[in-house]
């Protein structure tokens, strides 16, 4: 969340920047965030101020009572104020909790660097390849009529091909949104996965977590998920658990209202998970295939640094994801995105897309975003410069290395040799023990 005091010190600066996303409620949201303000600091001053008056009251009723005066009256008046500080701590309680809950809804302040604009209208920074613009069936078809043969799958297609892909079975089991990968398209996405890792804690130094697929509220609060977007996530009941919308949640809340030692910072972590994300503002939008899924998995990096180290460890990090493209030899670029199409949380992101040519169209496959300090003062996470110095928070990045549906997409779309299958990128060889995947018919 931003910052009180600094919202409090300059709010014409910060209605700037946050005028810059585009949304009109958030400025009402800033209006009553110093409104609060203003009454919580008059009820402090109003508090501290019978406070005063009791302590220098209760002196006076001692040395009385030392006395042998009746200090009745004085007991009753003073009963009277002990009731109207009661009165003022549960009002004050009951401000603090509005500030709180304006302050959870208004997002993170767009850093300097990025861009005016609105949704499809960011910067490209930087190319890699060339992408194929050849006239190739859409991966949905693709991966339908390509895969390997085998005998196990008899039983599911009696011809004794599996295709790598079944949107059909999987909408039969669950519903619209949850593809179902088979054999070797199942294989190829264990492949990436495991190819990613190895690539992530080998290469780029990053400490491999296993991590719960269930969070809590306050989790999901801290990264920013909720309460803004309760509506796009998977709850359970009776537990007011949240299924993972991406694994930047919980590998973000490791170290939630923890003081960390300035000297090992910058920390790394990756991990490997399924993401469940209901998106209820996107539906009807690129509904075919796997272009935008409710279940899929997604490989994610999270960085937790120093804030002046922040702007060097977000190139960092986007490098990291590009080598991936690069050592699996699909073309992408990179672009800024725009303030009006920043996440919530974020203060600038990268966007990486890939072009699949069967679809016709550019696909994001990650987002790697910083978020200063907007997430750590959710979380409470900060860390000591040096001994005896006091905390500061921390700044929080993270970024997709990579999400695997839409890279599933490039890849059948980018290898489809007409009349002889699914190229397979060479480094995958090894990772999925076959170089293409073979037409069923």
């Amino acid at each position: 969340m931003l910052d009180l005091r600094s919202l409090r010190a300059d709010p014409d600066a910060i209605r700037e920047k946050l005028a810059r996303r585009g949304d009109p409620g958030v400025d009402r949201l800033v209006g009553d965030v110093l409104e609060a303000d203003e009454e919580r600091r008059r009820l402090i001053a109003e508090v501290e101020a019978l406070k005063a008056e009791r302590n220098t009251a209760s002196r006076a009723i001692g040395e009385a009572k030392q006395r042998g005066e009746d200090s009745a009256d004085r007991i009753a008046a003073m009963q009277g104020v002990a009731a109207r500080i009661r009165t003022l701590d549960a009002a004050l309680g009951d401000t603090e909790g509005r500030i709180r809950d304006a302050l959870l809804l208004i997002p993170n302040v767009p850093d300097d660097r990025v861009p005016p604009g609105a949704e499809g209208e960011g910067k490209i920074i930087a190319e890699w390849g060339d992408p194929l613009h050849t006239d190739v069936p859409p991966h949905w078809e693709l991966g339908a009529a390509c895969g390997r043969a085998s005998t196990h799958g008899r039983a599911l297609y009696p011809g004794g091909g599996a295709p790598a892909l079944d949107i059909e079975r999987g909408a039969k089991i669950a519903g619209s949104g949850f593809p179902l990968l088979v054999g070797a398209g199942a294989r190829l996405s264990r492949g990436l996965i495991q190819f990613m890792l190895d690539l992530h804690t080998r290469e780029h130094e990053y400490l491999e977590i296993a991590p719960p697929l269930l969070v809590s509220r306050d989790s999901m609060t801290a990264t920013g998920h909720i309460p803004k977007f309760e509506e796009d996530a998977y709850r359970t009941e009776p537990d007011d658990l949240f299924l993972v919308p991406t694994a930047e949640v919980p590998l973000t809340n490791l170290h939630r209202d923890e003081i960390l030692d300035g000297a090992e910072l910058p920390l790394a972590y990756v991990a490997h998970t399924p993401c469940f994300r209901r998106e209820a503002g996107a539906a009807g939008r690129d509904t075919r295939g796997l272009l935008r899924v409710h279940q899929f998995d997604k490989v994610e990096l999270v960085r937790v640094c120093r804030p002046e180290d922040s702007e060097a460890e977000l190139e960092l990090l986007t490098r990291h994801a590009e080598r991936v493209l690069e050592l699996l030899e699909v073309p992408y670029r990179r672009v800024l995105l725009p303030a009006g199409d920043l996440g919530f949380a974020n203060a600038i992101t990268y966007d990486l897309e890939i072009w699949a040519p069967g679809v016709d169209e550019w696909l994001e496959v990650s987002s790697c975003s910083s978020y200063t300090d907007y997430q750590a003062r959710r979380g409470n996470i900060r860390f000591r410069p040096a001994a005896g110095e006091k905390p500061e928070f921390v700044h929080t990045l993270n970024g997709s290395a990579l999400a695997i549906a839409r890279l599933l997409v490039a890849l059948l779309e980018i290898g489809a040799r007409d009349g002889d299958g699914i190229a397979v990128p060479e480094i995958l060889h090894p990772y999925v023990g076959f170089e293409r995947l073979e037409p069923l018919s």
